[in-house]
């Protein structure tokens, strides 16, 4: 299978507005230690003015420091079927995971598209099948040492698996898989299934309650947590709970971590009926659910940064890029821009300041699934509109390039 895809552009729609968590909340939150509820409005965004995006300086040299996408949209490739993750090698190559087929696709610079390999034992259905992929290629490999990572649904668990990655750009393959991780509970929702390897060299996966919402607050499940393993699958010695790669807890579907610059976690998570959140994620942290959705104060339990009504979200991936957490959102159809707070020491109660949260390309793309850091001044976003739930366009699915610019000085 091969095809070539003619780029195509788009002017980015501006932001429609800048929302803001109330720096009214940041001192409720560090000031409230004694468990009294506090009202959810408090920390929900609420509009501010925006601020623009700068052209002058060229996509390629973008410097560190909040950036915001800028200019026309270019579509990578499209044809897609239901993709869910995506992960950018170092040969300029793309992988893509198609849900509901099972496959990976290499995406190869330019363009054209090829099947690498069939993920082996994936039972798909409502959203379960292959999700999330990671690329690990160890310190001091030989050529070739490269391994696929891939959180797959089963019929009877969620689980990690891994492959040698063969091959080079535009010819790779996938050799013979490894468990890495079994167990993890399924459903036909709430599968979680986002993996990515730390600042520490750890692989991180998110997990779903898988629709039971009491495995959320057992520390002996792996349904509800975020989880951290050794690339093998063993469990570290530093985890927060001694023989268990629990990382954290309390999590209802959490679809998207990224790393910012000081090596702090962040987590985007889908809510019920009312809020969706961002979560600065603690070693043995409890996230509240379902005890709490939201900002509810709950004693023992972490408050989100950040959360939006679940029409204005439903979040999946999040990478962060230059200085800016970009969160896709599904139900939302649109890409979020979050600065400010975002760079603070670990279990600094700074991280609880004011946070800008801009959404881009409303309604443009429809559901946006995933985001990743493209090509050096660029981010690249991963539609979902072929997978029963959205409305598709003629070139879905498709991963689409968007330019970035420094933010003006506010």
């Amino acid at each position: 299978m091969a095809t070539t895809q003619t780029p195509r552009r788009r002017g980015l729609r501006a932001p429609v507005s800048l929302t803001t968590l109330l720096a009214a909340t940041a001192l409720a939150l560090v000031a409230c230690t004694d468990g009294e509820p506090r009202s959810p409005g408090t920390a929900s965004l609420s509009p501010s003015p925006a601020p623009s995006a700068s052209a002058s300086t060229p996509a390629s040299a973008v410097p560190a420091g909040p950036v915001a996408p800028t200019g026309e949209a270019t579509t990578v490739v499209g044809g897609l079927d239901a993709p869910w993750s995506m992960v950018r090698l170092a040969s300029g190559s793309t992988l893509v995971s198609q849900r509901d087929a099972g496959d990976v696709l290499e995406v190869v610079s330019g363009g054209a598209v090829r099947q690498v390999g069939v993920v082996p034992g994936v039972a798909a259905g409502g959203e379960g099948g292959l999700l999330g992929l990671a690329v690990l290629t160890p310190a001091g490999s030989e050529p070739g040492g490269t391994w696929l990572y891939a959180y797959l649904t089963t019929s009877s668990d969620n689980r990690i698996v891994r492959f040698p990655l063969t091959g080079a750009a535009g010819s790779y393959a996938l050799g013979g898989v490894e468990e890495v991780l079994v167990g993890i509970p399924r459903a036909g929702n709430h599968n979680g299934g986002r993996i990515a390897f730390g600042p520490d060299g750890m692989l991180y996966a998110t997990a779903g309650d898988a629709g039971d919402p009491s495995l959320a607050q057992d520390v002996d499940s792996l349904g509800g947590k975020i989880l951290r393993l050794t690339p093998d699958g063993a469990v570290p010695g530093d985890n927060p709970f001694p023989g268990s790669p629990v990382f954290s807890l309390g999590h209802r579907n959490p679809q998207g971590i990224a790393w910012d610059r000081d090596g702090g976690l962040w987590a985007s998570e889908f809510g019920q009926n009312t809020w969706d959140e961002l979560n600065r994620i603690t070693p043995g942290g409890n996230y509240g659910w379902p005890v709490a959705e939201g900002v509810a104060g709950a004693q023992g339990m972490i408050d989100p940064v950040a959360q939006w009504a679940t029409e204005d979200a439903s979040p999946s991936g999040l990478a962060i890029v230059d200085d800016t957490i970009f969160m896709a959102s599904l139900r939302g159809e649109r890409l979020y821009g979050i600065t400010d707070g975002v760079h603070v020491p670990a279990g600094s109660s700074a991280l609880v300041g004011v946070i800008d949260a801009v959404p881009y390309l409303v309604g443009e793309f429809g559901r946006i699934r995933d985001v990743v850091a493209g090509p050096p001044g660029t981010a690249w976003i991963l539609t979902n509109n072929t997978d029963g739930r959205g409305s598709p366009g003629t070139e879905d699915d498709r991963i689409v390039e968007l330019p970035l610019a420094p933010l003006a000085a506010r």
